[in-house]
């Protein structure tokens, strides 16, 4: 009506009718025309055509319906009562206008009982039940036939155990149970492999599985009773299949609540009937956490299930999947993936990424990897990259020298224009070299994309004399041209290699380490010579303490060559001695050598857990007290930076209890927060201080002391060591004095007299940071407020019959 007004026609036709039908693509006339083989396009183009031969008229009256438009909707009325339907629907017109169209009214009735199945128009928007299974699941089986879903390794067992469970009579209906990325869809995955290669007893031969996407089944249920409507269509053309289909629900325990409103049944209710007759056979997967907190709260629907618990595979399991999948990663990435690279992935997940599981970590480390090494092969390399920056530098200086006339820029100018021009072959040879490298791994890219396709292909085959071709003839001759196309490669990279394709061990560890911050890649040169002197760098911190620098740095050494005990910490000290020795400043310093950073330590005073309540405060309160979401002040410092010095000062001050929550950090390295996560504590150093001057099993308990790695005690400072530490105190202060500019010098004969006015054996060495506080730097300060010392002048400070002098060298001109 709107069309023909619009347009001025007199008249609604059927070519306008014809027209709004081709039009719809949400209805059933798209599907329906699909089936008998006719495209809308070309019906709509056609009536578009006629609509436009059709009079016009001025004046706005209304148009009038054409008496053919009225036979027409008539005839449709016909085929609505003789489809036993309530409403007048778009399918209804399209069979009284089949002359229109060109098919027989006889081909467009079977192929609308074949679209839409055994459901009638009872409602004003019947679409939503039509073809609902198609419109709201995935086909798993023709995904499989397609070669889209990736092999299964290693999950035979599990996947008998389901096929076990759905040839059950009743409560056929198995639901995998385990922890996030352990595999329990790729078991589905497998199951639906399995059915697509017949490889299944009898009963489940020629099934289909379908995966439901309940997630498009909510999204635009606007009304109440929408999503149940769509829900109904679903099953009811799973039970008119008669147990040709098989359901699969991912993350089940959503069907629990799902489009219960107030009063109105959930998705859970409505299929339980179904589900205890054996009329829908319906597999589900949801983690252990999930099934207690959903399904298991509701008994009726959880005894119509079977469980069959998913376990976490092993390391040697979790490389023989990766084995099976590597390929599809090569050709995804378009490079190659060495057989070590698995291997680290599968071992280093398994040791460093302790809050997540087997294969699913292991996985995403080869693709993160692999990606990696693609991003880098589409960039431009850095040696190319390195001569582009220093051309475009020597580009500005000539610019700037062309409008110079003295002899020197000129003969500057003659020698970088030859420079420049240097540069510039160089660029090109380089440039072309790396342009082959990337089109000859891009070739061997496409081959092995054609090679997968092919494969898949084969699979699908039913004509064997096809496959036979495909498998002895065309794959052994894709074989053959990526096996030349690699060795041109090989020989393109023999002299110079600008692009790395192949995934090893390294870029492995390399991804470990930026997810964790665990230096787990090769020792390079540089931090192998700085482990092997590593008691030189923190005796220039920690000054005549001999025995617990050197228990400290083979701590460290074992654990960066891969011999420290994997489930225990790196090292746990306790530090005894006097006040002021340098307890405090040695993990201070291990944590600068470790973090080039002493902050990135996390520093506990145990003065602040003298109470047993404080316990939650180490490690977070328990469900249903207050702060049960904020975690421990211990645990999650731990689990958000992995590898760290952890300080717990003055230990004995602590109360008893917390003894005995540290006795499992330190023998298995772990600990258990109050939300029930385990947090790795096997990356950390533990060092715990304590003033105590007796022996430490007189204060703690005998199993305390026996898991501490080595108990250290300090020393108290002799004088021969403050010479030492007056240096380090003074360096700070010359450090902070240079970045105002000021140059701080002390003369050896003040340094002496700091060295004997500084030196108390009972408090070590913080009197002398004291006595230099009070000494030079309040003068100084003074100095610096009164104008005497300008930017870029110094301060000397002298020592004059044991008392110590702070004058300004260069004063400032009054």
């Amino acid at each position: 009506m709107q069309d023909a007004l619009s347009r001025g026609n007199p008249e609604v036709t059927v070519d306008h009718v014809l027209v709004a039908l081709m039009s719809q693509t949400e209805t059933i006339v798209a599907p329906l025309l699909a089936k008998v083989g006719v495209a809308s396009t070309m019906i709509r183009d056609r009536a578009l055509e006629s609509v436009g031969r059709q009079p016009t008229a001025q004046g706005g009256s209304e148009p009038r319906m054409s008496r053919e438009l009225t036979n027409k909707l008539a005839n449709a009325d016909k085929y609505r009562t003789d489809l036993k339907d309530d409403f007048l629907s778009v399918e209804h017109l399209v069979l009284a206008m089949n002359d229109k169209i060109g098919i027989a009214s006889d081909e467009l009735l079977v192929a609308l009982r074949d679209v839409r199945g055994s459901h009638r128009v009872t409602s004003q928007d019947p679409e939503s039940q039509f073809q609902a299974l198609e419109k709201y699941s995935v086909d798993l089986t023709a995904r499989a036939r397609d070669g889209k879903i990736d092999p299964v390794i290693g999950r035979d067992e599990e996947i008998r155990r389901v096929i076990q469970v759905l040839s059950r009579r009743t409560k056929n209906n198995p639901v995998l149970i385990g922890e996030p990325g352990v595999g329990k869809t790729a078991i589905v995955e497998g199951l639906a492999r399995r059915i697509n290669d017949g490889d299944v007893p009898e009963g489940l031969k020629g099934k289909r599985l379908v995966s439901l996407d309940l997630a498009s089944m909510l999204a635009g249920a606007k009304y109440r009773g929408e999503f149940e409507e769509r829900l109904k269509a679903v099953l009811k053309e799973i039970t008119d299949a008669q147990g040709d289909v098989i359901t699969f629900v991912d993350e089940i325990h959503t069907l629990v609540g799902a489009g219960g409103a107030e009063g109105a049944m959930d998705a859970g209710n409505m299929i339980k009937p179904m589900l205890a007759r054996g009329e829908l056979r319906m597999i589900g997967a949801t983690t252990l956490d999930e099934y207690r907190n959903h399904v298991e709260k509701d008994p009726a629907l959880e005894r119509r299930f079977q469980q069959v618990y998913v376990g976490e595979p092993t390391v040697e399991d979790t490389i023989a999947i990766l084995r099976g999948l590597k390929e599809r990663y090569e050709v995804h990435h378009g490079v190659r993936i060495q057989d070590n690279a698995l291997v680290s992935a599968a071992v280093l997940s398994n040791r460093y990424l302790t809050n997540r599981f087997l294969p699913d970590k292991a996985i995403d480390l080869v693709d993160e990897a692999a990606s990696k090494l693609r991003i880098e092969i589409d960039s431009m390399p850095t040696e190319i990259d390195v001569v582009e920056r220093r051309k475009r530098q020597l580009e500005i200086e000539r610019v700037a020298l062309e409008k110079e006339t003295d002899p020197a820029s000129r003969e500057r100018l003659s020698s970088l224009n030859e420079e420049l021009a240097e540069l510039e072959v160089q660029i090109g040879t380089m440039t072309s070299h790396w342009e082959a490298e990337k089109q000859a791994i891009g070739a061997i890219r496409s081959l092995k994309e054609e090679l997968e396709s092919l494969r898949a292909q084969m699979e699908r085959e039913t004509d064997l004399e096809k496959a036979a071709e495909i498998r002895y003839g065309r794959i052994p001759e894709l074989d053959r041209r990526i096996a030349a196309a690699t060795e041109q490669l090989n020989v393109l990279q023999h002299d110079q290699r600008m692009l790395k394709e192949e995934v090893d061990s390294e870029d492995i560890a390399e991804v470990v380490s930026k997810w964790t911050g665990v230096p787990v890649s090769r020792l390079m040169e540089g931090e192998m010579q700085k482990l092997v002197h590593l008691e030189e760098l923190l005796h220039r911190r920690v000054i005549g303490q001999d025995v617990a620098v050197s228990a400290t740095a083979n701590a460290i050494r074992r654990s960066r060559a891969g011999l420290s005990d994997p489930n225990r910490p790196i090292g746990s000290f306790m530090f005894l001695g006097p006040t002021g020795v340098g307890k405090t400043e040695l993990a201070r310093a291990l944590a600068e050598f470790l973090f080039d950073d002493e902050r990135a330590m996390v520093r506990i005073d145990m003065a602040e857990y003298m109470e047993k309540h404080a316990v939650s405060r180490l490690i977070g309160a328990p469900p249903g007290y207050v702060g049960y979401d904020e975690g421990g002040q211990l645990t999650e410092a731990v689990r958000r930076r992995p590898y760290s010095v952890v300080l717990l000062d003055e230990i004995e001050k602590a109360h008893p209890e917390v003894f005995n929550v540290l006795l499992q950090v330190l023998d298995d390295g772990r600990l258990t927060d109050g939300q029930g996560r385990t947090v790795d504590f096997t990356n950390c150093v533990l060092i715990m201080t304590s003033n105590l001057r007796g022996e430490p099993i007189e204060y703690f308990k005998p199993e305390f002391v026996n898991r501490i790695d080595e108990i250290v005690r300090f020393r108290s400072l002799e004088q021969a060591d403050l010479g030492a530490i007056v240096d380090i105190q003074l360096e700070h202060l010359i450090e902070r004095m240079a970045s105002r500019r000021i140059t701080l010098a002390v003369t050896p004969r003040a340094r002496l007299v700091l060295a004997e006015k500084g030196y108390d054996p009972d408090f070590g060495a913080r009197p002398l940071k004291r006595l230099i506080q009070k000494t030079i730097a309040d003068a100084a300060a003074l100095l610096i407020l009164e104008g005497k010392v300008a930017d870029g002048g110094s301060i000397v400070v002298d020592a004059v019959d044991g008392e110590f002098t702070v004058r300004a060298q260069d004063l400032v001109a009054s």
